[in-house]
């Protein structure tokens, strides 16, 4: 019996466990990410995760002790952008310790910041700023307040928001964006994730105007795509997607910059001797990657290729989001040697605790050819080595080797 076509119903109190006094979005789903309201914060995320929605379960847009400044309200852009000064009498003069800012889309005018900063700091209001690129706020030498506002995340929906909503094949094919979730039909799935990608190449590229040429970059996240959860071989996409190798790391660089996906690095035990070129990209959601490689239209098979590898796309996006949301200092990575052997996953719990995680999307796992992947984490030295599968019940085959349904493999990493 499952949960969701896909959650092991005796894992569900280990869901619980993440979903525990969130606060609801306007789409109903209780979200696990919590912004610390005893001070001054940031809330980052891709658009269309669900950031303003989570802001107005927090606070109520009538209340006379908040105000709400959009910066993709385009009257009030031009006005600002115009005269930076005017942020001052947007906020009434009553304002003190117990009033709040909601500040959204602020990499449109990081200036504003120095703003922040100075009524922070004489008036003592709180503010929540929203972000969906930290590009301009990096490369721009902005005003982060330096530690006067907490940092968050928020990330497509997680297995256990979703709850009895969750459907793996579903997750596989279109994502968890908030839109697509509630999305009563296959096309209109489809259609939000075509318009998703046009939104971001007209609004997050061509607008802020991040490469001088569009085109080669299209091409670039066609093929990125392609690439996804591999090891960045930068002469390989350019050859595929008629650019430069430089550029294409620097177009990666832009992708990770606008919240777009993120790197996995190879592990070391030296934080210092890791290696970016050899990092693999994951793109922040399933259902995007599908979208920009032109594949929605092709269903995943369970037991395919594509299959094992959109698998292992969305474990990997839980353990980043549940890690983001519950505070953790894990450092997650992946160990390959020389000989081609691999572990997908490396958690570092700590300096001296190592996890290593494989993910194998079979419903039966063949544990004889894990013997290399056994090898490599003993020399490792980690605690435990867990594959997470698609089988239903948890086994312990060797010693040094567990198998676990997905759910509950996520579960024991985050105790």
């Amino acid at each position: 019996m499952s949960v969701g076509n896909g959650v092991p119903s005796n894992e569900k109190n280990h869901l619980d466990t993440y979903v525990q006094n969130g606060v609801k979005s306007e789409y109903m789903y209780t979200r696990t990410c919590k912004p610390l309201l005893s001070n001054s914060f940031f809330l980052f995320g891709a658009r269309g995760t669900g950031k303003t929605s989570l802001l107005k379960s927090i606070f109520s847009e009538s209340s006379k002790n908040h105000v709400w400044l959009n910066l993709l309200d385009d009257s009030l852009y031009r006005e600002l952008v115009a005269k930076p000064e005017r942020f001052l009498e947007k906020i009434p003069s009553n304002f003190n310790a117990k009033s709040w800012v909601v500040l959204d889309e602020i990499q449109r005018i990081p200036g504003l910041l120095n703003y922040v900063h100075s009524l922070i700091e004489s008036r003592k209001i709180k503010f929540a700023l929203t972000g969906s690129s930290a590009r301009k706020l990096k490369r721009g030498g902005a005003n982060l307040l330096a530690g006067r506002a907490f940092l968050n995340n928020l990330h497509p929906l997680t297995h256990a928001e979703l709850k009895e909503d969750f459907r793996l094949e579903d997750v596989l094919s279109w994502g968890t964006l908030p839109k697509v979730t509630n999305s009563e039909s296959i096309l209109d799935k489809q259609e939000f994730l075509k318009s998703y990608v046009g939104t971001y190449l007209r609004q997050e590229i061509k607008e802020e105007q991040i490469v001088r040429q569009l085109d080669p970059f299209v091409r670039f996240l066609e093929t990125a795509a392609q690439h996804n959860g591999k090891i960045i071989n930068a002469s390989k996409i350019a050859r595929d997607s008629l650019t430069e190798p430089h550029a294409v790391i620097r177009y990666f660089e832009i992708l990770v910059d606008t919240l777009a996906g993120f790197f996995l690095e190879p592990f070391h035990h030296s934080a210092r001797k890791i290696q970016t070129e050899k990092a693999k990209f994951y793109f922040f959601d399933c259902g995007i990657k599908r979208a920009l490689e032109n594949d929605l239209e092709n269903p995943l098979v369970p037991g395919s290729y594509g299959f094992g590898n959109a698998f292992e796309h969305f474990f990997i996006l839980e353990c980043i989001r549940i890690r983001d949301y519950l505070r953790k200092p894990y450092r997650f990575s992946y160990s390959r040697t020389k000989d081609g052997v691999e572990i997908d996953l490396i958690i570092e719990k700590s300096k001296r605790e190592l996890w290593a995680v494989e993910i194998k999307s079979s419903e039966r796992v063949d544990e004889t050819e894990l013997k290399h992947a056994r090898n490599l984490a003993n020399d490792l030295g980690v605690k435990r080595f867990i594959v997470a599968s698609r089988e239903k019940q948890p086994r312990k085959p060797f010693n040094d080797l567990e198998i676990l349904p997905w759910a509950q493999a996520i579960a024991e990493i985050f105790l």
